[in-house]
């Protein structure tokens, strides 16, 4: 396994990460506990012209900030009041991307993962669907910021050399933006092909 580090993140091209970013592990160690999942589904989003994104024509707020940081560090906010999104920043420095991370298949360390759900058995509400995987893996809004190359990092990802081909990725839209006119339309959303743990098809 090899940690991932900011070459990966700092790349221009935000729909290619995203992809790439299937397969990979995200780990996280919080109070000396690991646990880990497989990256199943992803979504991009490009700041300047996606009217989906946050950044969208550059928009700096004390919670975007973080967008326009070098990529390689944690974008987490909060969706209605209740779910810690996670996302990952990337590009140079002021471009504003990020991506996603809609469902991940446990990995290690279930059993924390059930605790931290409140679940008794392994199905894919454990860890399909973006506020469903932040909570198995304890990832919150105050890791918003966090680097994720550093290496006293509580949050990175992995390449544990699993290569998904591209005939193996679905492409379809992002979820929840209706809002976003034509750009809802874009297929940014990804997922590995026959992946029982990403989260259903809209």
């Amino acid at each position: 396994m090899q940690k991932l580090t900011a070459s990966f993140y700092t790349r221009e091209d935000v729909v290619q990460i995203a992809k790439d970013l299937l397969g990979k592990y995200l780990v996280t160690r919080f109070d000396g506990q690991i646990t880990a999942g497989k990256i199943v589904e992803t979504e991009a989003y490009r700041g300047p012209d996606d009217k989906a994104c946050h950044a969208w024509m550059n928009r700096r707020t004390n919670r975007t900030e973080i967008m326009f940081a070098e990529g390689g560090h944690a974008y987490v906010y909060l969706c209605y009041g209740i779910h810690h999104l996670f996302n990952i920043v990337s590009g140079k420095k002021d471009m504003a991307h990020a991506i996603l991370i809609r469902a991940v298949e446990p990995v290690e360390n279930v059993e924390l993962m059930l605790k931290r759900r409140n679940l008794t058995k392994i199905t894919p509400r454990l860890t399909a669907g973006p506020g469903s995987l932040t909570q198995a893996l304890g990832i919150r809004t105050e890791h918003t910021g966090q680097s994720l190359v550093a290496d006293d990092s509580p949050i990175w990802l992995e390449d544990r050399g699993e290569e998904v081909l591209e005939e193996n990725i679905i492409a379809s839209p992002r979820v929840g933006i209706g809002y976003a006119e034509e750009c809802a339309l874009w297929d940014w959303r990804f997922r590995m092909r026959g992946a029982k743990w990403a989260s259903p098809a809209k």
